[in-house]
């Protein structure tokens, strides 16, 4: 599970049931929230979980005042019992069936899943372009698989390097306008990884508060310091950049932000980084995991669409959306990006991409390529659902994608309102705090461009009945 706040987590048991459940919900956690009011909404909507005292974790020997530590039960699985707690904020959640996250799904075809037996209309997806269930993509891992075995058995520095590993990244590097890229088994790993190779001791890292969970883990792991602005706020940005070139004027510096923002379907100010990076001498990484397939001049992301390519240092990205698949990938200078390859830890010790999934991302890349009209037909689904909700009186923030969240305010309404769309026949994702911040607990939904017309009015048609039904919007068609 991505979640980047341990050490928060071990020192706040009274967040146990936020801190584990519901960092499922959001890749992303802003931090200030979840470290000051993340409690606020489940005291309104439920009771607070039953915690243990530290007592119970010792007993007395017998005739001393000594404590002796139980060693059928160390101490540190005290939070797991309390979990579970039957009065807890869990157990209760479960009990009601407002429960939203790890529910199976017996079959997917893309715009139709199966759960429970019952067709439901996905929403919730991030197969942007369509291409899960492609035939074409099916038969090309079919084909990897006879060809290479199920998988390398190894990392990439040793024995898990494949041919088609190698043209998958010069593909990659060519159709995004760079000198070369770097594969990574994950895109999590991806993040992690580049920020951990580059960031050394000295050097400083400028990291937007709503970025993703992973690049928060790369912070983390890395030498150097992170510096944390204010999200999309590039006044706040430049006042940083500004004090820490005056108070460590040798210090190399590294802006890191989303492409597009995870949960809000917002752009990030590329040309205010750009100009901003190229200031103060500092190199700009975008994470372009929900933008590359998605946004831009044939998909190449969130530098290409404000035609800033080359002057964007490294670009991310992962092949668990648009490519259908399961990986990451980096692209960048030709030095920059063999540094990573021999420094970054996550992709030296991590067992290389399976040769089906990097045969899945080739086939999906080459049907990018030739049918462009995948991207002009999700833009016109995107488009026509973010209006179709507002026309509603959703509340969809600043969504300038295919991710369109529909906020639901308080933590309650929005599992409510999650558990009747899905009665309803449509599967979204319910995000709450602290993957954003309270009061702003939402449903993200998401398009492909596969959704049909008749889709696309269903889900809009449910969503209008549990708004209604909730209180989030008025009957007339207005924010309630």
């Amino acid at each position: 599970m991505r979640d980047p706040m341990m050490a928060v987590h071990r020192n706040n048991i009274r967040q146990e049931f936020v801190s584990t459940v519901v960092t499922v919900a959001g890749p992303h956690l802003p931090q200030p929230y979840a470290l000051n009011t993340m409690h606020v909404d489940f005291k309104a909507d439920f009771k607070k979980s039953g915690l243990r005292t530290m007592s119970d974790r010792y007993t007395k020997t017998a005739g001393s005042s000594l404590e002796t530590i139980d060693p059928a039960h160390p101490a540190i699985f005290d939070k797991c019992d309390r979990f579970f707690d039957e009065e807890g904020l869990f157990a209760q959640v479960k009990a009601a069936d407002l429960y939203p996250y790890f529910r199976p799904i017996e079959k997917n075809d893309g715009t139709r899943a199966i759960m429970k037996g019952r067709e439901i209309i996905m929403a919730g997806s991030n197969n942007y372009l369509g291409l899960l269930s492609d035939p074409r993509v099916k038969k090309a891992a079919e084909d990897a698989i006879e060809q290479y075995g199920s998988g390398c058995t190894g990392s990439r520095f040793l024995n898990g390097t494949l041919d088609i590993h190698i043209e998958l990244e010069e593909k990659l590097a060519a159709f995004m306008g760079t000198e070369s890229c770097v594969l990574f088994s994950t895109g999590y790993m991806t993040n992690q990884g580049v920020i951990q190779s580059l960031a050394s001791k000295g050097d400083l890292v400028f990291s937007d508060k709503d970025n993703h969970a992973c690049i928060v883990a790369g912070t983390k792991v890395a030498m150097g310091e992170t510096i944390r602005y204010r999200h999309d706020d590039m006044t706040h940005l430049r006042r940083l950049l500004e004090k820490a070139s005056k108070d460590h004027p040798k210090a190399g510096k590294f802006i890191v932000t989303d492409g597009v923002f995870s949960m809000s379907g917002a752009i990030a100010k590329v040309p205010e980084l750009v100009a901003l990076a190229e200031e103060f001498g500092a190199a700009l990484m975008l994470d372009d995991a929900h933008a590359v397939g998605v946004i831009g001049p044939g998909g190449r992301g969130s530098a290409a669409s404000f035609g800033l390519g080359d002057r964007v240092h490294l670009t991310t990205g992962t092949f668990s959306k648009s490519f259908a698949s399961l990986g990451g990938f980096v692209v960048g200078p030709h030095n920059v990006i063999e540094y990573i390859r021999h420094t970054a830890s996550a992709h030296i010790f991590s067992a290389s991409m399976p040769p089906s999934a990097v045969a899945t991302v080739l086939k999906c890349l080459e049907i990018l390529q030739e049918e462009p009209e995948r991207l002009t037909r999700l833009w016109e689904i995107s488009d026509y659902m973010r209006a179709g909700f507002k026309k509603a009186g959703f509340n969809v923030l600043k969504s300038q994608a295919p991710i369109i969240p529909v906020v639901a305010n308080t933590m309650r309404t929005c599992l409510e309102m999650w558990h009747d769309l899905l009665e309803e026949g449509v599967f979204v994702n319910a995000v709450i705090p602290p993957a954003v911040p309270q009061g702003q607990s939402l449903l993200r939904t998401s398009y492909m461009a596969t959704h049909t017309n008749e889709d696309m009015d269903f889900i809009l048609d449910a969503f209008h009945r549990v708004g209604r039904k909730h209180g989030v919007i008025s009957s007339n068609g207005t924010t309630a």
